[in-house]
């Protein structure tokens, strides 16, 4: 039991292509190999622009003269990650010790731009926050379909943090604190994400969200849409080591995860040149692989009761105590020295399938467009979990933005 107190002190140690041509007069093909590929590149544009237009219904629809956009945007991010991992004492299954972690980052803006030609195109985000992150992502989107791609690393030090000690299954000890930790814990996503739209010649999904067309009627549709997502959860620095001992030495989380799902969105236009967007896609992990990379540690988790062996001073170069033991019961530490004492190295890598995952995508959108100009608010909420055993880690992820853009 002592042992296992101990464990609450640790809680306080946070702180165009082109064609070559061969011609015998060289000034000749100078001059024509421009001609050349502007006029492929006419061609092509000629084609996406029939496409465009071909596509959809244009009492529902209209696809603008202009072709061009470039839009000044605005975004605030908001990210939470809950990590719950149970220890279980070996010589008494009722007794454990249940941890829970929240890594939540003040919300961090940042500043962007998106250039495009028709539904296609690239936007990068610089954080106006010092350490918030770098955002790139690019899309494109048709009547039928869309297609969004979005990278994002940033590290944090913000956590909370509890701690609740089971005897005989009952709650005897919750603790909690909050604040800053010695290291940061870094967490890396990268996000792709496809969709298909039912109804796609009365409605559009880009009217609020690029604003490639302009949505003239009120319509909605349903969509099937596939997301991979690969996320990983580092918390590697042994400055943390309290903190990995609780979480049971796991330094680093790996989640590649593939989810299919059915959603509806619906565009409701109140009057012209503004549209109002809503969309909800329910969707289940068919593929949930998660990679977790384990430092070995001196001390163990078991209560140590009855023990009598004199584990006497802790080697660190071989690893092992004087008694030749490599790992020593943690109720037979003193609480004081127990944090000095931890020692992390090394460690094993192991790979999970886990099970299926509820998560959920939400959007919201609203547009409006006058002559070449339109200005839009949007935001984006996604839900990704993901288990092993008895660690448990659920991302949440959002942001809503406001852009102004302008037809060229």
């Amino acid at each position: 039991m002592t042992g296992r107190i101990i464990i609450c002190s640790l809680l306080f140690s946070l702180s165009a292509a082109g064609q070559e041509q061969e011609t015998i007069d060289s000034v000749r093909t100078e001059e024509s190999a421009p001609t050349t590929f502007m006029g492929r590149l006419h061609q092509v544009q000629q084609y996406l622009d029939n496409k465009a237009h071909a596509s959809v219904d244009p009492h529902y629809i209209e696809v603008p003269d202009k072709p061009w956009r470039v839009i000044l945007r605005y975004k605030e991010t908001a990210l939470d990650v809950d990590y719950e991992n149970s220890l279980v004492d070996p010589s008494n299954s009722q007794n454990r010790i249940d941890l829970k972690m929240c890594f939540e980052p003040p919300t961090s803006a940042s500043i962007g731009f998106w250039v495009g030609y028709r539904g296609t195109g690239l936007s990068y985000s610089y954080s106006l926050a010092k350490n918030a992150g770098r955002y790139f992502s690019f899309s494109t989107t048709g009547a039928k379909y869309g297609f969004n791609f979005r990278l994002r690393r940033f590290k944090t030090n913000e956590a909370s943090a509890s701690v609740k000690l089971l005897d005989d299954g009952k709650t005897y000890m919750e603790k909690e604190n909050s604040g800053h930790m010695p290291a940061p814990v870094w967490i890396r996503s990268v996000y792709l994400n496809g969709y298909y739209v039912f109804n796609g010649r009365r409605y559009s999904q880009a009217a609020a969200y690029n604003q490639s067309v302009i949505q003239r009627r009120s319509a909605g549709s349903f969509l099937v849409g596939a997301t991979w997502y690969q996320s990983s959860f580092d918390n590697s620095d042994t400055a943390n080591k309290s903190m990995l001992f609780l979480s049971g030495n796991e330094k680093r989380i790996s989640i590649h995860q593939a989810n299919i799902g059915v959603g509806y969105g619906y565009n409701l236009v109140p009057f012209r040149g503004f549209i109002i967007n809503a969309m909800v896609m329910p969707t289940l992990s068919v593929y949930n692989r998660v990679k977790t990379d384990n430092y070995y540690c001196n001390f163990s988790m078991t209560d140590g009761a009855g023990e009598t062996d004199d584990y006497g001073e802790w080697n660190k170069q071989t690893h092992t105590w004087a008694n030749g033991k490599t790992q020593k019961p943690i109720g037979l530490v003193d609480g004081n020295t127990l944090l000095e004492e931890i020692d992390l190295w090394g460690g094993d890598s192991e790979t999970n399938y886990g099970r299926v995952q509820f998560n959920v995508d939400v959007r919201l959108g609203l547009a409006y467009n006058w002559k070449n100009y339109f200005i839009g608010a949007q935001a984006q909420f996604n839900r990704f979990s993901y288990k092993k055993d008895e660690c448990k880690v659920v991302l949440f992820d959002g942001y809503a933005r406001v852009s102004l853009g302008i037809r060229l």
